[in-house]
């Protein structure tokens, strides 16, 4: 409970002299410090925001951005200022308890083993059903998955997670066309080569496609930028098309051929300039003038078939003319079968030489994302979290929908993605989940706080109130001890520590000893360092309470204050 004694102060200040103010700010300077508090709160979007002072126009900081500290060091430094300002009359001996997010919203080690997975999506050539691109409903996927591990990853290291990524027919597929690159915008965008041959702009990581433009600071500006795909093995395959959705704007009635371009080649060399290039020529395009994505006819790619390519998108801008390119999916496919499919994904980790399946992991999907709203600021639209959409307004909902048997204590690894603007693009993020009172809790990490010296620093103190037991078992151990028998049977009798300095007192190095063996009994593996506030009754001519700061040093518990 907090204790807001400097509002007393100030409503109980008497004004005698010529200047009231002076005096009343008199008196709480003198009070300020004798003020002990104890709180515990989470971190809001408000204190986030706070944690640094900023102007008006200065860009978002990281920490009200992502509303997280880097780490646990990085919350040491920054929350003192912080809490000097929250709580400016609390003196020494106060402590706050401070709940807050690490890194990403990742709250140890193993959700960001998940978040920072390899990732591997199965091809085409990975289905046991040749043209299916996706396991059909009587298939089993785990013997695949399995062989899948053993060729992609042929020699993992301890500790390795991976999360394969695969589809399955909801119901039997027909015959019609099987994706063999599937170019989903900004999935793939990192699998991307970005090439910057001029200008200050170009290709950006968009919240739901790849962006291009050369229009910054409220003009046109000359870039040339490419943007080529992972090399792309159509190996076995025949009757290849190309379809791309995309839009195109303020291209205002230049030609589009001068500025965008769609390139193939086969012999990329790493260099643009030093690689053959043929020209994608497509029929359906967007007219430049508007903000719609059209998506193209099937284009015929079939002069691949059976070669390795890449696919580059070329942009150039001038001074005068820089339109807007924005790239929402590109596919190449072929025939064979389809239907609707649920893309699910499966963890792995490489334990003592095995890969053990991870069952407490959940990678959102496309469609997860939609169930939980897909118009305008809900997760849906774009298929990602972000600032403005944060996860923990949808994420215990979802997984009650989803789970509605769960059990207290369940937990679940809940892995996503989370746009973190222009600046950080799209990114994967985690955290673990677990039933609290039957509903799913995001997990947070606690960081304590003491008033010492003047500030506020990183304390692990432990608060404990003596319960009647302990003054019984302190009393049974020094009732026979040399200098304590007087003390001990007062105990005994009256369940308080005498503090008067009569012959039955116990003074503090005798305290000293009497909470040490509280402590032994209450924390016996304490580590050194270990501190604690112990609060305990007395009597001093009146019955009251005493506070007493302990800490373990050298295997033994002693004062960690002055002693009388």
């Amino acid at each position: 409970m907090k204790k807001i004694l400097y509002l007393l102060i100030v409503l109980g200040v008497i004004f005698t002299g010529c200047n009231p103010n002076e005096d009343i700010n008199n008196d709480i300077d003198a009070e300020a410090n004798s003020i002990i508090g104890t709180d515990a709160f989470t971190m809001t979007t408000e204190d986030y925001t706070n944690l640094v002072v900023q102007g008006s126009d200065d860009p978002v900081d990281y920490y009200e951005m992502f509303e997280s500290f880097n780490n646990l060091d990085d919350a040491k430094v920054i929350l003192p200022p912080f809490l000097a300002e929250r709580y400016p009359y609390w003196g020494e001996g106060s402590s706050v308890t401070v709940s807050f997010n690490i890194y990403d919203g990742n709250p140890g080690d193993d959700v960001s083993a998940y978040a920072n997975a390899s990732v591997y999506q199965l091809s085409l050539a990975d289905y046991p059903t040749t043209g299916g691109g996706a396991f059909f409903p009587n298939e089993d996927p785990q013997t695949t998955l399995e062989t899948v591990l053993s060729n992609e990853f042929p020699t993992p290291m301890e500790g390795d997670v991976v999360r394969l990524e695969y589809k399955q027919f909801d119901a039997e597929p027909t015959a019609g066309f099987v994706i063999v690159y599937d170019g989903l915008f900004p999935d793939v965008y990192s699998n991307f080569e970005n090439v910057d041959e001029s200008g200050a702009q170009g290709w950006s990581e968009g919240s739901s496609y790849a962006n291009a433009s050369g229009f910054a600071s409220g003009s046109a500006n000359a870039n040339e930028d490419w943007l080529i795909s992972p090399s792309i093995d159509l190996s076995g395959q025949s009757d290849v098309l190309f379809q791309i959705n995309q839009r195109i704007s303020f291209l205002g009635g230049a030609t589009l051929s001068d500025h965008i371009n769609i390139l193939v080649s086969t012999n990329y060399t790493g260099d643009p300039a030093t690689t053959t290039w043929d020209t994608i020529t497509l029929t359906t395009v967007p007219d430049g003038t508007n903000s719609d994505f059209i998506l193209s006819e099937d284009y015929d790619f079939s002069s691949y078939d059976g070669q390795t390519v890449n696919i580059a998108f070329k942009y150039e801008s001038t001074d005068s003319v820089a339109p807007l390119w924005r790239i929402d999916f590109f596919q190449l496919k072929t025939a064979g079968f389809s239907g609707d499919s649920t893309t699910n994904s499966k963890y792995y980790n490489f334990v003592d030489g095995l890969w053990d399946t991870v069952d407490n992991v959940y990678y959102l999907t496309p469609a997860d994302y939609d169930s939980m709203g897909e118009s305008s600021g809900q997760p849906g639209q774009f298929n990602n979290f972000s600032e403005s959409v944060a996860p923990a307004n949808y994420l215990p909902t979802f997984l009650n929908i989803k789970y509605p048997f769960a059990q207290e204590g369940d937990e679940l690894f809940m892995v996503y993605r989370f746009y973190g603007g222009s600046g950080v693009g799209t990114v994967i993020r985690g955290n673990l989940y677990t039933v609290e009172n039957g509903v799913w809790i995001p997990s947070i990490t606690s960081l304590q706080f003491g008033y010492e010296s003047g500030e506020w620093v990183p304390d692990n103190t432990i608060r404990y109130s003596l319960v009647g037991s302990d003054y019984g078992d302190v009393a049974t151990a020094l009732l026979a001890e040399s200098g304590f028998e007087a003390a001990a049977e007062n105990l005994d009798n009256f369940g308080n520590f005498n503090r008067t300095g009569g012959s039955t007192s116990w003074s503090d190095t005798m305290m000293v000893r009497a909470l040490g063996i509280v402590l032994n009994n209450l924390d016996p593996n304490a580590l050194d360092g270990q501190k604690y506030i112990v609060t305990f009754d007395m009597y001093n001519g009146s019955s009251g309470t005493e506070d007493f700061k302990m800490i373990k040093e050298a295997g033994e518990w002693q004062a960690n204050q002055p002693l009388d």
